[in-house]
């Protein structure tokens, strides 16, 4: 008598939890503060008010100060903040040795360039990196990256992101164009509101298009995260 084939098991019913709105758009506006904004408005008025050195020594200090109250108020250091903190740093540093404030505005322009081609080129070879930065944030099963519809988010996701970044480069090449203040202002204030509509504008595509894959269910988390305790010193 012939083997009975094997009846295939039912495909797995996945739940993705999404982290507590409230508590990640506080954590990102406070990193936006940290690494953005308060650094940017500080050298600009350091700028115009005592010149190009205490500017640089101004963010500087800022960096420092950020990561010491943190430390000394028993909070943890994100690696976030700590890899913004370095670029801003190697900025500033950078500007110091040029002795140009325009270089300072223009370096994370090169960077949205790269960030442009790195989003744009991996959605086009089929490997969008932003699968991979999602895994960062929300934990996703890995048979979710078997769905068609999914990777074809991520890689609508990727194209938004890339597209983000070209805009923003050349949003502060041209107030560059008026005068280094407006270079300054569109890079500290302005390229954060695009940022922040551009996670608005993936999350809610990401939110509609993964709704509508079968067999995948999205739910927002009840409560924000409890933080860790630190450890003894």
């Amino acid at each position: 008598m012939p083997a009975l084939a094997p009846v295939p098991a039912p495909d797995r019913h996945l739940v993705i939890e999404i982290p507590h709105l409230r508590a990640t758009v506080t954590r990102a506006v406070v990193l936006a503060f940290e690494t953005a904004v308060v650094p940017t408005l500080l050298f600009m008025l350091l700028l115009n008010v005592a010149g190009l050195v205490p500017a640089v020594l101004g963010v500087l200090g800022w960096s420092a100060f950020v990561i010491g109250l943190r430390r000394a108020m028993r909070r943890d250091v994100p690696h976030t903040l700590l890899l913004s903190t370095g670029m801003l740093v190697s900025r500033a540093l950078v500007a110091l040795v040029t002795s140009s404030a325009v270089v300072y505005v223009l370096q994370p322009v090169v960077g949205s360039v790269l960030m442009f081609l790195l989003f744009v080129g991996s959605a086009a070879l089929g490997k969008p990196i932003t699968a991979r930065l999602a895994r960062d944030f929300v934990h996703l099963p890995a048979e979710l990256f078997a769905h068609r519809r999914v990777r074809r988010v991520f890689v609508n996701v990727a194209l938004m992101w890339g597209g983000s970044r070209l805009l923003d480069a050349a949003m502060t090449l041209g107030f560059l164009q008026w005068s280094l203040d407006a270079g300054l202002l569109s890079r500290g204030v302005l390229s954060g509101l695009l940022t922040a509509l551009t996670i608005a504008a993936c999350a809610g595509h990401g939110w509609r298009a993964l709704r509508r894959v079968p067999d995948v269910t999205l739910r927002l988390a009840r409560r924000p995260t409890a933080a860790p305790e630190p450890a003894p010193a």
